[in-house]
């Protein structure tokens, strides 16, 4: 009777954190939502537009590499990190009703919510971490999924004809809040690790530890790609559609193309990846999918003009793979760290990886303004091939044997 009731109290524990986490990170999301809205009826300009978007991945570096440095993942309570974290991100939200969109401080504000998702989006992943078995990666895996899902929602609401901005952003703003309440109804697994001391320098076992290091690269490789392709392909798919089309038509078609490849195809290829990787190795996992990743990031731009449904086809299997091995990452930093220090080294691990998005978003539009759409998604296959030598060499390493309980 114990067994049952302890795992009752785990599903529970688990569904309620994967609501609180999304419920949380929509505050994250709703600024992609509202920006046609506010190009509308504002005349936002495009730097605004784009700043709105940065400013929040600049603020999560921010706040990631302070906790990082502080251990906070690891020294506090992560439900009371991640109810505050959730609180302050949703107030800074909601003052966005108070201010004129084109306000400098409207910056400021996406700033402070980005920062405050360091303590929902690793803590989060720590707090399933100290629920798992043997099924680590399939756990992370539905977080990303369901967090994967939300980061294309925009798309599909814009598909049929976008929604009030000051009730996306006042939505958002309560549904967190209501976040911040109920992540106190977590119970915490029993693999929870003890607070360790204040240790300035832990941070920095990240790099410092071979399989570590190797693991992390492997997560280089992957957001080289990750960020880039989420940000550019409704773009792509509008270009390449124009051309078999009406502007009408492809605007439509392909925004529901591109929820369908990265809502859909990504939810599904983090559930698979989740638990394959569990089944038959972190390294097999994502070396698998970065190279098929990598291979359509080569492939597609030679597609533009194709007919439609083809470039549908490929640009699905591409969200599918792009991110079938995020969460494995992310397992693999939780198997390979000593345990007081799980929260921490997941939170540099995001750190260096939005760190690096900053660069390779903005890499995509130059190269499709000099080269054509041909050939500027093929730079991103860089990422990919790079991570795939990185996850060999952990896999040759004896540390490899403490990934998913010896199945490399």
């Amino acid at each position: 009777m114990a067994d049952v009731s302890v795992k009752g109290v785990r599903v529970r524990s688990l569904a309620l954190l994967a609501i609180c986490e999304v419920a949380a990170l929509g505050l994250w999301f709703s600024a992609s939502a509202v920006v046609p809205s506010l190009i509308a009826e504002y005349g936002l300009s495009p730097n605004q537009a784009s700043m709105m978007t940065s400013a929040v991945q600049i603020g999560f570096v921010a706040g990631t590499l302070a906790s990082a440095i502080l251990s906070l993942a690891d020294r506090l309570d992560p439900r009371r990190f991640f109810m505050f974290s959730t609180l302050v991100a949703a107030g800074a939200n909601a003052l966005l009703l108070a201010v004129e969109p084109t306000s400098p401080v409207v910056i400021v504000l996406r700033f402070v919510t980005g920062a405050c998702m360091a303590g929902v989006y690793p803590v989060g992943m720590k707090m399933a971490v100290s629920w798992a078995r043997d099924d680590v990666g399939l756990l992370i895996g539905i977080l990303v999924g369901a967090l994967t899902l939300g980061s294309a929602a925009p798309h599909l609401f814009n598909a049929f004809g976008g929604i009030d901005w000051q009730f996306t952003i006042l939505t958002a703003s309560a549904v967190a809040l209501s976040a911040a309440l109920l992540i106190n109804l977590v119970q915490l697994g029993p693999k929870i690790a003890p607070a360790p001391p204040f240790n300035p320098g832990a941070a920095f076992q990240a790099f410092r530890q071979p399989a570590l290091r190797w693991a992390n690269f492997g997560y280089l490789g992957h957001m080289w790609e990750l960020y880039a392709m989420w940000a550019w392909l409704v773009v792509f798919l509008d270009a390449s559609f124009r051309l078999n089309m009406g502007a009408d038509a492809a605007a439509w078609w392909s925004r529901l193309a591109t929820f369908g490849a990265m809502g859909l195809g990504g939810a599904i290829g983090c559930l698979l990846g989740g638990a394959i990787a569990d089944r038959y190795g972190r390294t097999t996992l994502t070396m698998g999918a970065m190279t098929a990743s990598g291979l359509c990031a080569l492939v597609i731009g030679f597609l533009f003009g194709a007919e439609p449904w083809l470039l549908t086809l490929l640009a699905t299997i591409w969200g599918v793979t792009v991110v079938a091995d995020s969460a494995q990452f992310s397992a693999s930093i939780a198997e390979l760290s000593p345990p007081e220090y799980v929260g921490t080294m997941l939170t540099v691990q995001t750190s260096a990886g939005f760190l690096l998005t900053l660069f390779t978003v903005h890499l995509v539009p130059p190269l499709a303004a000099a080269w054509g759409w041909q050939y500027a998604f093929a730079i991103l296959a860089v990422g990919p091939f790079l991570g795939v030598f990185a996850m060999s060499r952990l896999r040759a390493h004896p540390d490899s044997s403490r990934l998913a309980g010896g199945r490399k």
